[in-house]
C-alpha cells in the first residue's frame, strides 16, 4: 500500500488521467443552466435560474437543508429533468454515485475504472470478442478500433492510475481486488469518490464527498481539487473544506441561485452586506415616502395640486425593494452544567482493547483535567470510537453504551455526569414515542412549554414536536439528541461524529456552543474547523499508537511539520 506520509497531492495528481484532461480543452467546457425552475406543490425551490459553471472554477453549492441543493445537483447530472428550462453539459461528467450497493458484484479496481464509461465499455467488448471460440475478420477489425479507444483513454495504465486514487483515499492495496460487497459503507463511499474523479472528466459534480472521509483523505481531496482544471461543483457541510477548495459559491436562497466570489465565509460576508445595504436603502426610502405622503395629505385639497402630483410620482419612484424571505434557519445550542465535576474528570492507565488478534488500543493512559477539550483524530478504523466506548464502559450511568476493556484501570472523577452522542446516534432514540414524549423522559419535571421551547431552539415547529421519532431524518435525530444533552446539563460531553447529517448552520451553532461550554469534552470528528476552534488537546491515532499532545490543533500541526 502506498503510504500518504511524505507523499503530497502533486505526486498523486501528476498522472496521465489528470494531465491528459488538461489537454482536452477543459478550459472551454462549462455547464450552462438556462431558466431552470423547480417546485414541489406550493414550495418553490428555485425559479427561472440562469447561471454558468466555468472550467477552472470550483463552486460550492450551499443552502440550508431542504433548500434544493441535491435536487439542483440531480438536474445538473441529468438524473432529474427540470420542470422548466434546460441544462447544457460537457461530454464527460464525473459524478459521485449515491448508491453504495450498485457495484457490489464488481471488483473495487474495476468500479473505479467504470468512471470512464467509454474505456470500460471498450474493455468489456474487447474481452467478449477474445472469449469467442473463433475470431472473425470483422472481429479483428473491431478489436483494432477498441484498442484505439483503450489507448486514447489511457487504458494500459488504467489499473495503476485507479490504484493511486484508491491509495490516496485510504483504500489499501489488498482490497483492490476484493468485491465491493466485501467493503464497509465508508470504504464504498471512498471507492465511489475515486470513480467520480477517474477518467478525464471535464466537470466534477460531488454531493457530500467528505462524508466518511478522515482528515488525511479530506486534505488529499482538497489538494486534488485545487489542482483540477475542469469545473467543480460540490455540496458539503464542511466549512473548512469549502473555504479551502472553492473559488466561488452558488448559494440557493430567496427562491433563486446567486453566485458569490470566494469561499463559504466570503459568501456569508457578501450576502450579509448586500441584504444590509438593501434594508438600509429601504429604511431611507420609507422615511422619504412618509415625508412625501404627509405633504400629499396636507395639500391634496388645496391650491398646490402640481406639487402634490409631483410628490405622488416621487412616491411611486421610491417604492422600496421587496425582500424575499431567506430559507436559512439557525438553531441555538447552549450546553450548561448542573454542577462542575471534580478537578480531575478522568484518569486511566494501560488501557488495552483487542478484537481477536487485532490490537486496537495498546496500553494507553492519560489524566484529563476539568474543562479540557480533547479531539480524537486519525484514520478511519484507527480506534477512536473503540477508545471512547472503552472509557464509557466504566463511566457512571452510561455503561450500556460502553465496551469491556481487556486490561487497564479507568477512574472517572468526582461527580462526573456524562452526556453521550453516539456515532450511530439514530439507535440511541427508541421507537414508539413522539419527539416531545421521548425528550420528556430525561427531565419529567420539565413543562410541555419548556420542552417545546427547547425543540423550537433546534428548529422544530409546533406540530413537529408530535412527530413519531421513527420518522425523524438523520439531521432531525441529531438535533433531538442535542436537545437531550441541553436538558440533562452534563459536565462531560462525549461526542462521536456529531456533525454527520447536520447542515452548515447547525455545525456552526455546535462549534460556538462547544467553545463556550465550561465542562470537559471528548470529541471525535473530521471537521477541521471544529477541531481547530474547539480542541485544547489532541489524541492522534496512528497505526496502533496514540500520541497525546497538549495544545491546540494548530500547535499540533506546527509540531508535526517542525
Amino acid at each position: 500500500m502506498l503510504s500518504l506520509k511524505g507523499v503530497v497531492a502533486s505526486d498523486l495528481v501528476r498522472k496521465p488521467y489528470l494531465s491528459k484532461s488538461q489537454n482536452k480543452a477543459n478550459r472551454t467546457e462549462m455547464i450552462s443552466v438556462c431558466n431552470v425552475s423547480m417546485r414541489y406543490g406550493a414550495k418553490i425551490l428555485f425559479d427561472d435560474v440562469s447561471t454558468t459553471f466555468t472550467a477552472g472554477r470550483r463552486y460550492g453549492l450551499t443552502g440550508p437543508n431542504g433548500s434544493g441543493k441535491s435536487t439542483f445537483m440531480k438536474i445538473l447530472t441529468g438524473e432529474l429533468e427540470p420542470q422548466k428550462g434546460n441544462v447544457v453539459r460537457p461530454r464527460k461528467l464525473g459524478v459521485l454515485s449515491q448508491d453504495q450497493f450498485a457495484f457490489d458484484a464488481y471488483r473495487v479496481i474495476d468500479t473505479v475504472i467504470m468512471g470512464n464509461r467509454r474505456l470500460w465499455e471498450a474493455i468489456e467488448e474487447r474481452d467478449r470478442i477474445f472469449a469467442k471460440p473463433e475470431i472473425t475478420d470483422e472481429d479483428g477489425m473491431r478489436l483494432g478500433e477498441l484498442e484505439g479507444i483503450v489507448s486514447e483513454e489511457d487504458g494500459y495504465t488504467a489499473e495503476s492510475d485507479a490504484a493511486i486514487l484508491l491509495d490516496g483515499l485510504d483504500i489499501p492495496e489488498p482490497l483492490h481486488d476484493q468485491k465491493m460487497s466485501n467493503l464497509q459503507g465508508g470504504q464504498k463511499v471512498r471507492v465511489l469518490l475515486a470513480q467520480a474523479i477517474y477518467g478525464h472528466p471535464q466537470a466534477l459534480l460531488l454531493d457530500e464527498p467528505t462524508n466518511h472521509l478522515d482528515l488525511d483523505s479530506i486534505h488529499w481531496l482538497q489538494d486534488f481539487l485545487s489542482r483540477y482544471e475542469g469545473a467543480v461543483i460540490v455540496i458539503s457541510h464542511d466549512r473548512h473544506f469549502l473555504n479551502s477548495v472553492c473559488t466561488h459559491v452558488a448559494d440557493i436562497d430567496y427562491q433563486t441561485i446567486i453566485t458569490y466570489t470566494g469561499g463559504y465565509d466570503d459568501m456569508v460576508v457578501a450576502k450579509t452586506q448586500v441584504r444590509s445595504q438593501i434594508e438600509a436603502d429601504n429604511a431611507q426610502r420609507e422615511k422619504k415616502i412618509a415625508q412625501l405622503n404627509q405633504f400629499i395629505a396636507r395639500f391634496s385639497a388645496g391650491t398646490r395640486s402640481s406639487q402634490v402630483m409631483s410628490r405622488k410620482k416621487e412616491v411611486e419612484r421610491l417604492q422600496t425593494t421587496d425582500l424575499a424571505k431567506s430559507n436559512i434557519q439557525r438553531p441555538y445550542i447552549k450546553f450548561t452544567m448542573n454542577r462542575p465535576s471534580g478537578r480531575h474528570a478522568l484518569e486511566f492507565q494501560d488501557v488495552s482493547k483487542n478484537y481477536g488478534e487485532n490490537n486496537v488500543i495498546n496500553g494507553f493512559g492519560a489524566s484529563v483535567g476539568r474543562g479540557e477539550k480533547i479531539a480524537l483524530i486519525g484514520r478511519n478504523g484507527a480506534g477512536k470510537t473503540t477508545l471512547i466506548r472503552s472509557l464509557l464502559g466504566s463511566a457512571p450511568a452510561v455503561s450500556s453504551e460502553g465496551l469491556d476493556i481487556d486490561s487497564g484501570d479507568i477512574k472517572w472523577g468526582h461527580e462526573v455526569q456524562i452526556g453521550y452522542f453516539a456515532q450511530d446516534h439514530r439507535q440511541s432514540i427508541a421507537d414508539g414515542f413522539t419527539t416531545l414524549d421521548w425528550l420528556r423522559q430525561f427531565d419529567p419535571k420539565a413543562s410541555t412549554e419548556e420542552l417545546r421551547g427547547l425543540l423550537g431552539q433546534m428548529l422544530f415547529q409546533r406540530d413537529e414536536a408530535l412527530k413519531p421519532v421513527e420518522a425523524l431524518s438523520g439531521g432531525e435525530a441529531a438535533r433531538v439528541l442535542f436537545c437531550k444533552l441541553m436538558l440533562e446539563k452534563p459536565n462531560v460531553l462525549v461526542l462521536d461524529e456529531p456533525t454527520n447529517h447536520l447542515d452548515l448552520e447547525s455545525i456552526n451553532a455546535l462549534n460556538i456552543a462547544l467553545q463556550r461550554y465550561e465542562g470537559t469534552v471528548f470529541l471525535v470528528t473530521h471537521d477541521h474547523d471544529l477541531i481547530e476552534e474547539v480542541a485544547t488537546r489532541i489524541w492522534h491515532f496512528d497505526h496502533g499508537k496514540i500520541e497525546d499532545f497538549k495544545g491546540t490543533y494548530d500547535e499540533y500541526t506546527a509540531s508535526v511539520m517542525a
